[in-house]
C-alpha cells in the first residue's frame, strides 16, 4: 500500500504542473480541497463499467454498442473489442463520449456475419490510466 501511496503522491504533484489538469481538478475540489487532493484520491479509483449494451448492435456497419461508463473524477478513454468465439478479432476502437458525460458509443467499421457468441470486453481507463474491463457474450 505505501508503493501506490507514493505513485499517487507523484501522480498529484505532476497534475500541479499541468495549468489545464489541474485547473479541471480544481473544478472537482469541494471546499477545503486542492486540485492535488483531489488528483491523488482519482489515483485510488478505477472507472466503473455501468453497462454495455448491445441491443443495437447488428453486425453490420454502423450498427453501435453503447457503454455507461463512470468515474470519480473523468473517464478518459473507453476501448471496444469484438471477436469470434474462436477468438478472432472483428475489429477494435475507442468508443466516442456523448453528450450525457456518462455514454460511450462504438460504431462498427467492419461487417460482422456471426454474432452468436461473440465475446465485447470493454475498457475504460481514467486521467491516472487506471482501467476496468468488462466482457460480454452476445
Amino acid at each position: 500500500m505505501h508503493e501506490k501511496f507514493q505513485q499517487a503522491t507523484i501522480y498529484g504533484k505532476s497534475v500541479l504542473t499541468n495549468a489545464a489538469t489541474k485547473a479541471a481538478y480544481e473544478v472537482k475540489a469541494e471546499p477545503g480541497q486542492s486540485a492535488y487532493n483531489v488528483a491523488v484520491a482519482d489515483f485510488f479509483h478505477a472507472p466503473d463499467i455501468e453497462e454495455v449494451d448491445t441491443t443495437t448492435y447488428t453486425g453490420l456497419v454502423g450498427s453501435t454498442i453503447r457503454v455507461r461508463a463512470t468515474d470519480d473524477f473523468k473517464v478518459a478513454k473507453v476501448h471496444v473489442v469484438i471477436a469470434n468465439t474462436d477468438g478472432t478479432l472483428v475489429e477494435e476502437a475507442d468508443a466516442v463520449l456523448q453528450t450525457n458525460g456518462i455514454d460511450w458509443l462504438f460504431t462498427a467499421k467492419k461487417a460482422n456475419a456471426s454474432l452468436a457468441g461473440d465475446k465485447i470486453t470493454v475498457t475504460a481507463y481514467d486521467n491516472p490510466h487506471n482501467s476496468t474491463v468488462k466482457l460480454k457474450t452476445i
